[in-house]
């Protein structure tokens, strides 16, 4: 059986605060950097032992996969990051407050910017400073390939080459996966394993630092899933 893990990484300081984070390289909170080890106290408990890690280009995710391999004593593990395992990207939303802005907008508008399939936030000009064009770790990509906002289908989209391109041919490899990430890249890649159609999608919500496990079968369809 083909194992699978996705854990998503330990609550960040600006969750903590409320805001929207999405390509903000925000940093995990004390309360995350504890999430992220206890993920990692669980998967050596359990006995899972990885082949290849995958995380994203945001250090929140970036350590939390860290902290989970030292904890596990896997360390050794080889890593690869992506772009596109990076968190939604929530456009103009981000860095603002969430009450703040359903307070302003309305919270039908916002709830609709948040959990939507296919509904766009504002999105960000390329031209502005805060904008993902002008950050040096997406340097070398396509500049019309860096998005200004993303919903939940464009971000499934984003995702997919990489699942068919890397986690996939691992899983079909016979090797086991860690995918520490983000809850939006979590969600479009659990949208495709488990054909989840969507309007459920959007009841689907996967907490912070709990390691999800999925075991497949070799056609890499589901045959288990389970949180530790």
């Amino acid at each position: 059986m083909k194992k699978l893990v996705f854990v998503r990484h330990g609550l960040s300081e600006w969750n903590a605060l409320n805001l929207f984070t999405g390509w903000e390289d925000v940093d995990l909170s004390e309360k995350g950097i504890e999430e992220a080890k206890e993920a990692g106290k669980k998967i050596k408990e359990h006995q899972i032992h990885f082949d290849i890690a995958y995380t994203s280009y945001l250090k929140r995710a970036i350590k939390t996969c860290h902290y989970i391999l030292e904890e596990s004593d896997q360390l050794w593990v080889p890593e690869v990051k992506s772009w596109r395992l990076n968190e939604r990207h929530y456009g103009a939303l981000q860095g603002l407050n969430k009450k703040e802005t359903a307070e302003k907008y309305g919270e039908e508008q916002v709830h609709e910017w948040r959990r939507s399939y296919d509904t766009l936030p504002p999105l960000i000009d390329p031209t502005e400073a805060k904008s993902a064009v002008h950050d040096p770790k997406y340097a070398k990509l396509d500049p019309h390939s860096i998005p200004g906002g993303e919903n939940l289908k464009v971000t499934l989209e984003r995702a997919l080459p990489f699942w068919e391109d890397h986690i996939a041919p691992s899983l079909i490899n016979q090797e086991a996966v860690l995918v520490a990430a983000h809850g939006n890249s979590l969600r479009a890649l659990c949208k495709h394993i488990e054909d989840i159609s969507d309007d459920d999608i959007m009841g689907l919500e996967i907490p912070t630092g709990q390691p999800l496990v999925y075991e497949l079968n070799d056609d890499l369809s589901l045959s288990k899933k389970y949180y530790l």
